[in-house]
């Protein structure tokens, strides 16, 4: 019974990913679908082995002798997979924060930051819950001050949205299954659709045409940072998502797709394999 839970979940885990295609959707629906593909599937898996972790490798049902003790050993496998990538993540992002931290703090037009003296042209939020604004001398030397105040807006969208702290679990999810059908294709999605929400919050305060007119200046800047509590205002994103984004903030769109409370009843099926732990003799 408890292999069979586990295969099951497999089985549908690798199902639900397997529905991503290119997105043909409107803006306020693609978020909520890329979303939907790319948690379920891992957080399923996670429920899974942790309910037959705790319902150990005996069991009233079982079909095999061995079938409880592979379907356990399955299950503290994974379970310390995740649970020693989920450490290494958070050590490395304190040790990163650690060298952040040393550079001098400076304000730029009021917003404080941490001065990366050097000629890259850089802007990125880092950080989990109360992320550090990080902003290069190439940056305050190459734009002008609207353009400059345009990036600062985009970087407060994703401070408001606390982009860094939920990309950091889902960055977690991502390399936990990355062996899932289209996990590196979802990921970019969500990624772009997180830096379309922070230029729709941003054109909120500033001209949407200065937004565009900062990405395409900045775009392709060197990868200084690259994890998944950073947001960068343009490092190293595709033609394609240039082109998107200038599009969207052309297009300037009622909604940018922040799922509603509604949207998240697909997590009682996450919760179904929990149900099972207190029926288990």
């Amino acid at each position: 019974m408890h292999l069979l839970m586990v295969v099951m979940a497999l089985i549908l885990a690798w199902y639900l990913r397997s529905q991503w295609s290119s997105p043909i959707r409107s803006w306020t629906e693609r978020f909520p679908h890329a979303l939907l593909l790319f948690l379920l599937p891992p957080l399923l898996l996670l429920t899974t082995t942790f309910a037959v972790f705790c319902m150990g490798p005996h069991g009233h049902i079982m079909v095999w002798g061995w079938e409880g003790w592979v379907s356990y050993g399955l299950a503290i496998s994974f379970l310390g997979f995740a649970g020693v990538l989920w450490l290494k993540l958070v050590w490395e992002g304190n040790r990163m924060l650690k060298q952040i931290r040393t550079y001098p703090i400076i304000y730029v037009y009021g917003t404080p930051a941490r001065l990366l003296n050097a000629p890259v042209v850089y802007c990125a939020l880092v950080g989990f819950w109360k992320p550090e604004l990080i902003i290069s001398q190439g940056l305050l030397d190459t734009l002008d001050v609207p353009h400059v105040k345009a990036v600062l807006a985009h970087e407060d969208g994703h401070r408001h949205y606390r982009d860094t702290y939920w990309f950091f679990f889902l960055g977690w999810l991502r390399q936990l299954t990355s062996w899932l059908p289209h996990t590196e294709a979802l990921w970019q999605e969500l990624l772009l659709l997180r830096e379309i929400r922070a230029d729709y919050w941003a054109a909120r305060q500033v001209d949407s045409l200065l937004l565009a007119e900062a990405l395409l200046l900045v775009v392709n800047t060197p990868i200084l940072l690259e994890s998944n509590f950073c947001a960068a205002f343009a490092q190293h994103i595709s033609t394609n998502h240039v082109i998107q984004r200038i599009d969207a903030l052309l297009q300037q769109p009622d909604s940018i797709g922040q799922p509603k409370p509604w949207s998240w009843v697909w997590l009682i099926l996450v919760l179904v394999p929990l149900l099972v732990i207190p029926f288990h003799h």
